[in-house]
């Protein structure tokens, strides 16, 4: 005969009791299902699959989207397309005639001809050189009237892109190291990535990125031996902030990176006025596609040292795109500025205050938030109105901010790519009108997954 202690009675008491329970649950469950007189049938599901679908499936072209709750609805019409800014008519086709971005509104103004002819050669005939004399006239006049560095006595060279510019400008001042090692190439956190992914591809045996300028003080401070070559990018990307030199002393060289240094994106505090800076058309202007930059060099043997690395690497930058950049900037100058940049400005500050409203709603994220500053070109104390939304993640279990918003069908770049936490995302903002109503509808409805109860945003 087999005997339980009253501990084992005990524990196989609740298991038969949990199996009955479970038993009767299945019973009753089939009773109501099966035998009740009312037949359990998901209408009201179906219903509401129905309506989605049908809001789903109303065409707006592209440039707008059909809501359940559209006006109109309550009183049995069909779902209408609620349309993008500068679209309109039944299915968003229409593009509104003043509402065209800045370079559609001036595009007789910017176009350009070519003949099959045009500058055929390597080079200007006039000089010999790879450069427009009629270009480089006009981008000083550019800085002039925007007031945002100062360019008497620089040279200046063009390059395919800033990219092509910090790979020479590094070149060029890691020649001046008297050392045997190599230089180090330093940036304060959150740094542009191409600076670190530069000097890791072309793998030079003349420099060597070595991370963070702060953490580097701290660790050997101006110690007058090592070679330095400080990136300084202000406004920074990818946080918008301006920023100043970490580090000082004879032995150390300075790129200023000012490709977002224009009024549209920052307040012009004061006139850059460095040994070495660096600009690009496509934060001036929106060309990325151009490929066109351009840096302001005080020293004459840096200057020509750059002038050779973009020499052998491209024989300079294309005539035709000199040519183009040429037309476009007449359209800038000549307005002195004002349309473009306050258009931009416009643009962009509608932008953030959409942002910051949908950001405001939330304990989960945050947004970068930098003090207000007097502008000397629109003569007022302004935000900034950065190109991209440096987000974090606040919550401690949220430590890939990345991933996060790309599971909610938001592309971003990884915070660690800009030398930080994971807990960061960058966002651009620096898109069409589209594709940022696009980004704008997507995060209300993640961001309101988190305010439960609330009115939509």
């Amino acid at each position: 005969m087999i005997h339980f202690s009253a501990d084992q009675l005990k524990m196989m008491e609740k298991k038969l009791l949990v199996a009955l329970s479970i038993i009767l649950n299945l019973v009753f469950t089939i009773h109501i299902l099966y035998n009740n007189s009312t037949a359990w049938n998901p209408t009201w599901t179906n219903r509401a699959a129905v309506e989605a679908e049908g809001a789903a499936s109303v065409s707006c072209s592209g440039h707008g989207r059909a809501y359940v709750d559209s006006f109109g609805v309550l009183d049995g019409n069909k779902p209408s397309c609620e349309c993008n800014n500068c679209y309109t008519g039944k299915d968003c086709s229409i593009l509104v005639p003043d509402c065209h971005p800045f370079w559609m509104q001036n595009a007789e103004g910017s176009a350009v001809l070519e003949s099959g002819w045009h500058r055929m050669s390597y080079l200007f005939h006039k000089d010999g050189s790879y450069v427009s004399a009629e270009l480089e006239k006009i981008i000083r006049k550019l800085h002039n009237v925007v007031g945002n560095a100062v360019t008497d006595k620089r040279f200046i060279i063009f390059g395919t892109g800033a990219t092509q510019l910090i790979a020479a400008s590094v070149h060029a001042l890691s020649l001046t190291n008297s050392s045997s090692s190599p230089a180090r190439l330093l940036a304060s956190v959150p740094y542009y990535a191409t600076y670190k992914e530069q000097a890791e591809f072309f793998n030079s045996s003349n420099f060597k990125f070595e991370g963070d300028a702060s953490a580097w003080k701290k660790s050997k401070g101006n110690d007058n031996i090592t070679k330095v070559i400080e990136v300084v990018t202000s406004p920074s990307n990818p946080d918008g902030k301006l920023k100043r030199a970490v580090l000082d002393g004879p032995n150390v060289k300075t790129i200023h990176d000012c490709a977002y240094y224009w009024p549209h994106f920052s307040p012009t505090t004061h006139q850059v006025d460095e040994d070495l800076s660096l600009f690009s058309l496509s934060k001036a202007t929106g060309h990325a596609g151009s490929r066109f930059g351009w840096a302001l060099v005080k020293d004459k043997y840096i200057y020509e040292n750059m002038k050779r690395y973009i020499y052998l690497s491209s024989m300079g930058v294309s005539r035709d795109t000199q040519l183009h950049v040429l037309q476009l900037l007449k359209v800038v100058v000549g307005g002195g500025g004002e349309e473009m940049f306050h258009f931009g400005h416009e643009t962009l500050k509608k932008r953030w205050e959409i942002l910051n409203k949908i950001f405001s709603m939330s304990t989960r994220f945050s947004l970068q938030t930098i003090k207000p500053e007097y502008c000397n070109y629109f003569k007022k104390v302004r935000d900034f109105t950065p190109s991209y939304a440096w987000v974090k993640c606040e919550r401690l279990e949220d430590t890939n901010c990345y991933e996060i918003f790309r599971q909610a069908k938001i592309t971003g770049r990884d915070g660690k790519l800009f030398g930080t936490e994971e807990r960061f995302v960058r966002l651009s903002l620096i898109r069409s009108q589209d594709d940022f109503d696009q980004l704008i509808d997507t995060l209300k409805k993640f961001v309101s997954q988190e305010v439960v109860g609330t009115d939509s945003i």
